[in-house]
Formats: C-alpha cells, sequence, structure tokens
C-alpha cells in the first residue's frame, strides 16, 4: 500500500473554507423568516432562476424560512403588446385599467408565479404559489399619488386605476407555512374592500409582508449591485439615517429611491435589515447570507 500523501484539489479547500464561514450563519438564522423579492433580469434568464430555485431549497433546508414575493414588470408587457392593449407607466408604475388588470393578474398568478414554483420544486422543494388574494393575505386600496403641476405651486393627484398599496397582510397565513416544510411564492395581487383586484409594486408588497411576519431580513434582488456612492462605489452598510441623507443630497436617485424607501419602511418596523442585492450574480442570496462580506447595499435602523 502505497504512503503517498492525498494532497487536497485548491477547489476542495475554498469549498470547505465557504462551509465553514457559512455555518455560524446557519445556526443564527435558524428558524428565522427571509422575505426574498425576486424580479428583474434573474427572473428571465433560464441559467439565473435555476440557481435562485436551487438557493431558495437549500436555505430552507438549513432551516431559514424564505418566503418569495415576484414581480413580472417585463412579461406583463410582453403579453400586452401580444394582445395589442396599449400601457403607460406615470413614474415608474404602470397605469392598469380594469382590462389591464386582468391581464396583470393573468401574468402574475398565472405563469410567472406557477413557472417559479415548478422550478424550485423540481430542486426538491416543496413550494405552494399564491396571490395577495389568497387567505385574504394582502389587502389593498388605491394608491394615491401626487404630482407637482409645472412651473407651479399647484398638485394633482393621479389617477392610476386599479395600481394598489398594501393596507394590511395576514400574518397568520405566513406563519402556518413557517411551521411546515412549504415555501410560499407570492404574486404582489391584492385585493379592495368591495372586492377588487389591485396591481401591487413587488417591492412594496415584499416590504408590507416582511414587516407583517416580523422578517429577519428583507431582500430585494435587482439588476444593479447596490447602493452607489457618487464614485459608483457600491455602498456596502448604510443605517436608516445615511440612506435618507444621501437621498436628499441626490446621490441616491431615480429608480433606486423607492427601492431604498421599501427598504427604509421595513427597518423602522422592526425588520432586523434589508439588502439590496443584484440579481444577476449567480447564487448571490447565499453569497449575502451565508458569507463575512456579503453582497450588495444592507440598510438597518441604525
Amino acid at each position: 500500500m502505497s504512503d503517498k500523501k492525498l494532497v487536497p484539489h485548491p477547489s476542495w479547500l475554498e469549498k470547505a473554507r465557504t462551509l465553514s464561514e457559512a455555518l455560524p450563519y446557519m445556526k443564527r438564522y435558524a428558524d428565522e423568516t427571509f422575505i426574498i423579492k425576486y424580479g428583474g433580469h434573474a427572473m428571465g434568464e433560464d441559467e439565473l432562476s435555476r440557481a435562485f430555485a436551487s438557493d431558495i431549497v437549500l436555505i430552507k433546508q438549513v432551516g431559514i424560512n424564505p418566503v418569495v414575493v415576484h414581480g413580472g414588470g417585463p412579461q406583463i408587457g410582453q403579453m400586452l403588446e401580444r394582445l395589442k392593449i396599449k400601457s403607460s407607466f406615470i413614474d415608474g408604475l404602470r397605469v392598469t385599467d380594469r382590462e389591464t388588470v386582468e391581464i396583470v393578474e393573468m401574468v402574475l398568478s398565472g405563469s410567472i408565479n406557477k413557472q417559479i414554483v415548478t422550478m424550485i420544486n423540481e430542486f426538491g422543494g416543496n413550494a405552494i404559489g399564491l396571490s395577495g388574494k389568497d387567505g385574504g393575505l394582502i389587502r389593498a386600496e388605491k394608491l394615491r399619488r401626487r404630482q407637482r403641476v409645472t412651473d407651479s405651486n399647484i398638485e394633482k393627484i393621479l389617477d392610476l386605476g386599479f395600481v394598489g398599496e398594501p393596507t394590511r397582510i395576514n400574518p397568520h397565513l405566513l406563519e402556518t407555512f413557517e411551521e411546515s416544510d412549504i415555501i410560499p411564492v407570492i404574486a404582489p395581487i391584492g385585493v379592495g374592500s368591495r372586492g377588487e383586484t389591485y396591481n401591487i409594486n413587488a417591492d412594496t408588497a415584499a416590504g408590507a409582508i416582511a414587516v407583517a411576519a416580523g422578517a429577519t431580513r428583507l431582500l430585494l434582488l435587482t439588476d444593479v449591485p447596490g447602493v452607489m456612492d457618487k464614485d459608483g462605489n457600491v455602498i456596502k452598510e448604510l443605517t436608516a439615517g445615511e440612506a435618507r441623507r444621501l437621498i436628499a443630497d441626490g446621490t441616491i436617485h431615480g429608480g433606486m429611491i423607492p427601492k431604498v424607501e421599501t427598504c427604509l419602511h421595513a427597518v423602522e418596523n422592526d425588520v432586523d435589515a434589508a439588502v439590496i442585492i443584484d440579481g444577476t450574480v449567480p447564487h448571490a442570496l447565499l453569497l449575502e447570507i451565508f458569507t463575512d462580506a456579503g453582497v450588495g447595499t444592507l440598510i438597518s435602523a441604525a
């Protein structure tokens, strides 16, 4: 028998170090709830979608309770175009009339939701698809947005149709899933007091669910690396106060403002931290949750 010693391959050592680094986080987050908003390019590319699904299954297997809230703007746009239904946006929100909201619900609660559920289940998970209508999960009302008339101090109320904002989340439904092996996948459709259907921004829905569920983490998957400073570098961590100052001085601008405001609402209502992550990085969730360096920008109350 040879007494030649086995020399570990560098990749084996790297995997061992990664597992060793992940262990304390597995212990820290066991039985905690993480709300994960899934959307953007990560949802449209097959390889990234499969990586996301496998990550969700692993997160559940190590004892964390993931809740997935998904968007679907590009897919909705494609379906509206195919049906020759005109659609417009105001301040980044789709104006949603009665005809459009039916298509929105069909795409979000139907095809997209079931695709995500199927892929998670293919990787060994036990996912179930829901919309905010199921079990009264997301009660909503019409979103009222003010807009200043150009060159005047007059403000007008914008009518975005059936675009809503959450008014109440049913936490008991989520608690039921926490006590099981089920992974809920939620389409951001809300129901009004008279049974109206409302299209809700997925970030907003995820933030409201995180607060109602008393989540430890709110994770927003986006198409950018995180919040950038004025030099274009990713800011690793921000307190709520620092984030508000960066909004005020214009460092945080454009479409990043509503994402950061969603994070601020969450952390100022007892969610431990919110993280804006680049969903185009394969296994970004695992890198954020289980490594010391993390990815993206973490926002905390203080």
